[in-house]
């Protein structure tokens, strides 16, 4: 048995007695039992589930949303009227109260999506739902949680929430053939003009919903201006936007059990600084950086993690110890074969790499390993999952990549699932999918399928094994069957010092930005 304490953060640990997410937890407890959660992975696999449980949602229900990027017209499916405007205003239309919290974002001219987001909240707005442009955020910062609760008025047994690091927007709706979403947006040259996209979203029923419901009360019931810039509000006022929140109907008691797996939530909130702050974390909250500490603390095994970025000196350092103190534990990472940006912008996005992997590596020779993917079309595969798998006990999904911009900076969510079996079947279906395993794996079941992966060990030679053959099939030419697998070596970055010295200032002020209090940051804590 695993007792909770010794993995998850207790209330005290949380550092932050404003926020109301554990009041019905008990003593020190900071998570909830009897919950049951479910791995989507893909946006293909997740929108679905979402449109189904948004078409069922009726009179007196209630949905919450959040969103980082969001596209009115992506597609939930094949179909259409399943656009993400058109299921959330039906919803609105038969009595269900929609709201929703999207990130104003940073000016087009930037590289961000300012106009389609507000589209989205101006089109949901001009339909009914009460949607805020919120700007809540530290200074370059953002509101990175993606999450949707879905509550029933009189049938609570059906109430699901969807966390994650999928957003409601274009490019996200690929699947496990990766030919991208037929609704596509440009990332890089790599990359084509589908990208092809890897991620994962979890669908949490039980006591835990009624935690993610509190996570968007908090927000919602913010007094601060959604915008702190005078320039935007008067821009709200001229185009008729909702600048300020109505009150949520009173929240229902959690829903009752739905299984056996235990539920924490871990987020990030900035020091706001300036005279601001969150009336629910004063001063921020940096459970997740807490979080993954305690956890990789207790890691004898394998660490495997898939993320965005994996970035810096302060994700390095947390994952150092542990593999200094434990001379059997591995570490593998599943990160994008190329970054998310061209020319000078990709040179310190290679350097957080650098930071990190390359003192990774020398601090324990042959039990780290850093891979990309492919499709089978040899086209890279954007990774955009934020997963964490700890010695198949301890599983997070969530928005929050592994930088200390997620860690300090940006409001971020992740759902920890505490169970052995949850954890360890989500690592063997991760790897039956870059494996190519996944047609045997529907026909024999997992354990058949992933014999050479179920010791964790053998899973790290396992997937250097496939990296090494398919490699070498791309050095010789592609000559012959392509070998099994879509688990390409990552190049590690080869910087010149000058590189290093001059995109280290973009890199630390810009792309992974610091969010603590001075206090903290000088003492090298979250």
């Amino acid at each position: 048995m695993v007792d909770p304490a010794d993995w998850l953060l207790t209330r005290g640990e949380r550092a932050n007695p404003l926020t109301r997410l554990d009041d019905l937890h008990g003593g020190a407890r900071a998570w909830s039992e009897g919950n049951h959660v479910r791995p989507l992975i893909h946006g293909a696999a997740y929108f679905q589930a979402l449109y189904d449980a948004l078409e069922s949602t009726g009179s007196g229900d209630l949905v919450l949303f959040t969103d980082w990027q969001g596209d009115a017209d992506e597609r939930l499916t094949d179909e259409p009227g399943s656009e993400v405007v058109e299921v959330l205003s039906r919803a609105d239309r038969r009595g269900v109260a929609v709201r929703g919290l999207v990130w104003r974002s940073h000016l087009d001219q930037t590289g961000f999506f300012a106009t389609e987001n507000r589209h989205l909240g101006e089109q949901l707005q001009r339909r009914g739902a009460e949607v805020l442009l919120d700007m809540r955020v530290r200074a370059g910062g953002s509101h990175h949680q993606k999450f949707v609760v879905i509550r029933h008025r009189d049938d609570r047994a059906r109430d699901v929430a969807f966390v994650g690091g999928i957003d409601l927007a274009h490019n996200r709706r690929d699947d496990a053939e990766h030919h991208g979403d037929p609704q596509p947006e440009p990332l890089t040259r790599e990359y084509g003009t589908h990208p092809p996209w890897h991620d994962v979203q979890v669908a949490i029923q039980g006591p835990a919903v009624h935690d993610v419901e509190t996570v968007f009360r908090e927000r919602w019931a913010d007094p601060a201006p959604l915008s702190r810039a005078p320039w935007r509000r008067a821009a709200d006022k001229l185009r008729g936007l909702d600048s300020s929140a109505d009150p949520l109907p009173e929240q229902w008691p959690p829903p009752p059990p739905a299984g056996t797996h235990t539920v924490q939530l871990l987020r990030t909130y900035p020091d706001l600084r300036l005279g601001h702050d969150y009336p629910f974390a004063k001063g921020g909250e940096r459970s997740i950086a807490n979080g993954y500490k305690k956890a990789v603390g207790r890691a004898q095994q394998l660490v495997y993690v898939e993320d965005q970025y994996f970035w810096g000196h302060d994700v390095a350092q947390v994952f150092a110890e542990q593999l200094q103190a434990q001379p059997e534990l591995r570490l593998i990472v599943v990160i994008p074969l190329v970054p998310d940006l061209d020319g000078l912008n990709r040179v310190p996005q290679l350097l957080g790499r650098r930071r990190s992997i390359h003192q990774l590596i020398d601090v324990a020779p042959g039990r780290v390993a850093a891979y990309g993917l492919e499709n089978h079309d040899g086209v890279p595969v954007y990774v955009h999952a934020k997963v964490c798998l700890i010695d198949d006990t301890w599983a997070s999904t969530g928005s929050d990549n592994f930088s200390r911009r997620s860690w300090t900076h940006d409001s971020e969510l992740a759902a920890v699932v505490l169970d052995q079996t949850y954890a360890r079947d989500l690592r063997l279906t991760l790897a039956a999918e870059h494996l190519e395993r996944l047609a045997r794996l529907s026909d024999e079941g997992l354990e058949a399928t992933m014999t050479d992966c179920l010791d964790p060990a053998d899973m790290f030679d396992v997937y250097a094994a496939h990296a090494v053959r398919l490699d070498n099939w791309h050095a010789t030419g592609r000559r012959g069957a392509r070998p099994p697998g879509r688990l390409r070596e990552l190049a590690l970055p080869q910087l010149t010092p000058r590189q290093q010295r001059w995109a280290a200032l973009p890199l630390d002020l810009i792309h992974d930005p610091d969010g603590r209090p001075a206090a903290l940051r000088r003492a090298h804590r979250y």
